[in-house]
């Protein structure tokens, strides 16, 4: 477990991160279950495994900076304050989501946390990301935006824009890749001729930084020297997260392109168990402290079920809000 002097962690911030993990595995594995039992609908990716990511690099970014994330944001939800009901809900397609059950799973959005997806499409969020960290400058704003994807938007066209157009326009944008090694499920020495994503960023002059995605401190460690120097007008910053997810792709993928033992072994060295383990050969943390943040993450988890089943439908005369603008509505409106 590594350690830096740009992260403080004693007793409280550890619980903070474990438990913020724990909150997150719990939601996931609850989620699997709603969806086998068909509550959630379409398509569901999990983030259990990946977990370091999202609550290391968000102990960066303030309440003002932004958020974009990819179709498996959950997690990115959840540490971004949005209420875990309203997420579910949303996954529900029930109006009380956070885009009132228009978005689903891969849509999860709310613009008062400065969350702005959640895009289904592979890359989709980073030129979008791009376009806020210009606006941020414009506006003489000293503001961070924070883009999530994966390693296989690396092989897409908005990639290689977006990553020219933040250098070129020296925009105050950290980019994170979270690399799971399999994009949808082909290993990346079979897609990628250089394996390392951070070099690709490189080669736009981009400042980029490797780091082990399932080390919690670690990617927080990392995460503030890029949101630091963003946040001091260095210009944009990269951070490849390197990372495992321990369920498949999505909850109709069958998972068929890596061996079971692979995925055993990475779940020894998962974000959850090896921080609880460290915190607890250091003394940071007692087996009480770990059994009470489960029981508080069962909780929430368990509430968000409740509200989500509670919530209800949108109304059929509903159908065409947001959809077509009324007769006499006008651009200059």
């Amino acid at each position: 477990m590594s350690n830096s002097s740009r992260v403080h962690l004693d007793r409280n911030h550890a619980l903070e991160l474990l438990g913020q993990m724990i909150l997150i595995r719990r939601f996931e594995e609850k989620c699997a279950e709603l969806y086998s039992a068909q509550k959630i609908r379409g398509f569901l990716h999990l983030y259990i495994g990946e977990e370091a990511n999202a609550v290391g690099v968000m102990q960066a970014l303030t309440a003002d900076d932004a958020v974009v994330a990819t179709y498996r944001e959950h997690g990115h939800a959840l540490v971004r304050g949005l209420p875990p009901g309203e997420i579910l809900a949303e996954m529900f397609g029930k109006s009380d989501g956070s885009s009132r059950g228009r978005g689903g799973s891969m849509h999860i959005f709310d613009a008062a946390h400065r969350f702005y997806g959640g895009n289904a499409i592979v890359g989709g969020g980073l030129p979008l990301a791009v376009g806020l960290a210009l606006a941020d400058k414009m506006q003489g704003r000293q503001r961070v935006t924070c883009c999530f994807f994966g390693e296989g938007a690396a092989a897409e066209g908005e990639f290689h824009e977006s990553m020219n157009l933040a250098a070129l326009w020296d925009l105050p944008v950290m980019f994170v890749c979270e690399n799971n090694g399999y994009a949808m499920g082909t290993a990346l020495e079979r897609s990628e001729s250089e394996t390392s994503i951070a070099r690709h960023a490189e080669s736009y002059r981009i400042e980029s930084e490797a780091v082990d995605g399932m080390d919690v401190v670690a990617v927080e460690a990392a995460a503030r020297r890029a949101a630091d120097a963003v946040r001091a007008g260095a210009g944009p910053r990269f951070l490849e997260a390197r990372t495992y997810r321990f369920r498949a792709h999505s909850m109709f993928d069958p998972d068929l392109y890596r061996e079971k033992s692979e995925i055993e072994a990475w779940k020894t060295k998962g974000p959850v168990v090896t921080f609880s383990q460290w915190l607890l050969d250091n003394q940071l943390v007692r087996p009480d402290d770990i059994a009470a943040l489960e029981r508080y993450a069962d909780d929430v988890v368990a509430r968000a079920v409740a509200f989500a089943e509670a919530s209800s439908w949108e109304p059929v005369e509903d159908l065409e809000r947001d959809v077509l603008a009324p007769v006499g509505w006008e651009v200059s409106q």
